[in-house]
């Protein structure tokens, strides 16, 4: 049985085999795609800034800052996404007025309103010299802006600077747990999902967190590099080492428990477990491929990078190219999650294919539009405080 139509505003996907009617519209789309994605590069850019604030990993000074407004950038357009795809977003604040427990979704407001609220503290205390200093110096609407996030205090005596490192270091202690709770919560909503073989998996919640980790840290080398080459700056190498060091380290293990899943899932002959083959070799064989591809060239790459201990130009090319590559593996990941579980039907008897739209609420281009507004908003705050260095100011 085959069948291809389109219905309202919907486009029912083909399929072939035992497929329920109401299976023929995917309910989710790009944008629930771009969903964990996003919450994916908080997570993993907080932890790079952990490694500095917490664990006063030195090499990694010159991106803690521009980590945390990453963080804070991505974090504040996570919910879009997630909004865009309700007919009626305004009705959401019904999901914290009255929290049903039993939806995993409906606790993304408590989990993303604590890490935002803990982000902001943590920004404010890691600025606060440089807010309290351009209060000073700014002229009209800017300096009134930096007076207000001062809240009235402009003590920058050496005890007030130590009570702010003390404060900025616990935290990012309480961050790393937060971060990892954040997308671990988002693997957890696929993962506790029993009626699709493709989601329900113990080691989901992980793989999200590993995978977060890479796309996070892949999206702070490629925004280091470019703000660098377009302030006519220094780039560190030794924080780019680092930063390949972490690369390489979660790199490892994410394609060890992906595998791991697999073989798992091949092992145990779980349910279904036929039609999952066909879904691998049909509707998501090429973004498997993508994901395949872009994880074993980076970890090549960063393998001979870091065991010739390359340095200057070609450190920095290279793993521009190597962070591109695994954000885009990321995302297909995602894709491969999201998509992929749908198009298995719920009668383990068949299998649909689905193509995004370019265009409307659900689109592809809206998807690109709320994914590159992070990017947008990553700049304004890096206008309005600048991550690069420290402001001094005489006692």
């Amino acid at each position: 049985m085959y069948a291809s139509m389109q219905v309202a505003s919907f486009v029912v996907t083909p399929f072939s085999g035992y497929v329920y009617p109401n299976e023929t519209v995917l309910p989710w789309g790009v944008l629930i795609v771009i969903y964990p994605y996003i919450t994916g590069l908080v997570a993993g850019a907080f932890i790079v800034s952990s490694l500095y604030h917490t664990f006063r990993i030195e090499r990694f000074k010159p991106v803690a800052r521009l980590a945390l407004l990453s963080a804070l950038a991505f974090l504040c357009f996570a919910p879009v996404a997630l909004l865009s795809h309700l007919g009626h977003p305004e009705r959401s604040v019904e999901a914290i007025w009255t929290a049903h427990w039993t939806s995993a979704f409906a606790a993304f407001a408590y989990v993303a309103g604590f890490y935002e609220i803990l982000l902001a503290l943590e920004i404010w205390f890691a600025f606060r010299v440089d807010i309290v200093t351009m209060s000073q110096t700014a002229k009209g609407a800017a300096g009134w802006i930096y007076r207000v996030l001062t809240l009235g205090s402009c003590d920058v005596s050496e005890r007030a600077l130590a009570y702010d490192r003390q404060w900025t270091k616990v935290l990012a202690a309480i961050g790393i747990a937060a971060a990892a709770g954040l997308h671990g919560y988002v693997g957890f909503v696929f993962g506790s999902l029993k009626s699709r073989e493709w989601w329900s998996s113990d080691l989901m919640p992980i793989i999200f967190i590993l995978s977060a980790v890479l796309s996070g840290v892949a999206v702070l080398v490629l925004v280091y590099a470019v703000s660098s080459k377009v302030r006519r700056a220094v780039i560190d190498e030794r924080c780019m080492t680092g930063l390949a060091q972490v690369l390489w380290a979660f790199l490892i293990v994410t394609m060890v428990v992906e595998a791991l899943e697999y073989v798992e899932m091949m092992y145990r002959r779980i349910e279904g477990i036929e039609m999952i083959k066909q879904l691998i070799a049909g509707p998501i064989s090429m973004s498997l491929a993508i994901q395949a591809v872009c994880s074993l060239v980076p970890f090549v790459i960063v393998t001979v990078l870091l065991a010739r201990d390359v340095r200057g130009k070609a450190l920095v090319g290279w793993l521009s190219y190597t962070s591109v590559l695994l954000m885009s593996a990321v995302l297909a990941m995602r894709w491969n999650v999201v998509i992929g579980g749908q198009e298995l039907s719920k009668t383990a008897k068949g299998i649909l294919t689905y193509t995004p739209p370019i265009w409307g609420r659900e689109g592809v281009v809206w998807a690109s539009t709320v994914l590159c507004s992070s990017f947008v908003f990553l700049w304004a705050l890096a206008r309005l405080l600048p991550p690069w260095e420290p402001a001094k100011m005489s006692e």
